[in-house]
């Protein structure tokens, strides 16, 4: 009863494999074939196989293609970890200024009696940072970084974005990215095809596999038959060669297109996260520089309009690093949109981000910046000393 079981088993399984079997023929008269009824190849498991065992078709060609472009079946982990979320502490306490003018007193005797030393002109961006605090009969004042005391009426305090980027023990298999705002992706390149009814939503991270462009709109493949519009998205390319200009194993890459940071050391991929760069017409400068001063903090205040309205005060800015005039890598605790342009010119990180970069970097290391779009202008004499 087991033997026949066993052939009855036998006998299925070459049947499903749709294997014939030969009959004794002589081989003077009857040259050998190869079998043309190949078996389909086990989806995944097409490379157990040689290529006259079985065919790639159907699920297996599927599969197949969508290795080509890297998506794997399970999907491989996300190479990137974030780094400590210590980087985020720094000794200082910030504070909005509202937009309208207000007083500055020397002493805390000045801001009782409302006899002020100064002025914060009007703005949107001031911001201090606050030493010490006293309260009054007039009310309470803070004494900032600056060592002027400013009212509580007139301040908000802030706390730092939390946002960090990712470090990497190994190199990303495909490009990836962080999603800016929230949005739907689509079956499709194209909004003329449907809704997946997947929702993406700021900062979340996503492989890239394919890259198209209709009607002049670029779109990210994200998975199977899954597309986004790239404008909602900032991309990681790895990308592995050493830019002319730069004479080191270690530099900085700034993609303005992107808005992405990316630390590289020899042929690694060390860390990578999102910026704000110069805003029209406030761009960051193009080139290859090197890093040239390094400052724990300072303050930064500035205007390049003619009517001043792009005034800024700033106090404290954190893990200063200038590589092109007065254009730096810094912390930036009042920016809450990392991913598109915001600057007078240097980049924009989140303080736990400079922190880290920071740390790893050094005098004389190379900031490579560049614009993959083209769009940036190049030529030197656009641009004047740059500011925050």
């Amino acid at each position: 009863m087991k033997k026949f079981l066993s052939g009855f088993l036998l006998l299925l399984f070459l049947l499903s494999m749709q294997i014939i079997i030969p009959t004794k023929v002589s081989a003077e008269n009857n040259p050998i074939v190869e079998n043309p009824l190949r078996a389909l190849c086990i989806p995944g498991d097409a490379d157990l196989f040689t290529a006259k065992d079985c065919s790639v078709e159907g699920p297996a060609k599927r599969l197949d293609d969508l290795a080509k472009v890297g998506i794997t079946f399970p999907p491989v982990p996300f190479p990137g970890i974030n780094p400590p979320v210590e980087l985020n502490n720094i000794p200082f306490s910030y504070a909005k200024v509202t937009n309208d003018e207000v007083p500055l007193y020397t002493t805390i005797d000045d801001a009782i009696a409302n006899n002020p030393s100064g002025k914060l002109a009007s703005s949107r961006i001031k911001y201090v940072s606050l030493i010490q605090k006293v309260s009054t009969e007039k009310g309470i004042f803070y004494q900032t970084s600056m060592s002027k005391w400013i009212s509580a009426e007139v301040i908000t305090k802030v706390g730092v974005q939390s946002f960090q980027g990712f470090l990497f023990k190994r190199n990303p298999q495909v490009p990836f990215g962080w999603i800016l705002s929230e949005t739907t992706s689509r079956k499709g390149p194209g909004y003329e095809f449907s809704e997946t009814g997947k929702t993406y939503t700021r900062f979340n991270i996503i492989n890239i596999y394919d890259l198209k462009t209709d009607k002049e709109i670029e779109w990210v493949m994200v998975g199977p038959n899954e597309w986004i519009d790239h404008r909602y998205v900032a991309r990681v390319t790895p990308n592995y060669d050493k830019p002319s200009g730069v004479e080191s194993d270690r530099w900085i890459e700034v993609n303005l297109y992107e808005q992405v940071l990316i630390v590289h050391e020899k042929d690694r991929i060390v860390f990578a996260t999102l910026i704000s760069s110069g805003v029209d017409p406030f761009f960051t400068q193009p080139g290859v520089f090197k890093i040239y001063k390094r400052l724990e903090n300072q303050y930064m205040q500035g205007a390049f309009e003619a009517d001043r309205s792009d005034y800024y005060y700033l106090e404290d800015v954190p893990f200063i690093q200038y590589f092109d005039q007065a254009r730096a890598l810094h912390g930036a605790y009042w920016n809450t949109l990392f991913g598109y342009q915001r600057s007078h010119g240097c980049v924009n990180l989140s303080v736990a981000d400079a922190h880290w970069v920071f740390d790893w970097a050094k005098d004389g290391d190379y900031v490579y910046v560049w614009d993959p779009s083209g769009k940036t202008p190049t030529d030197p004499s656009f641009y004047g000393a740059g500011g925050a």
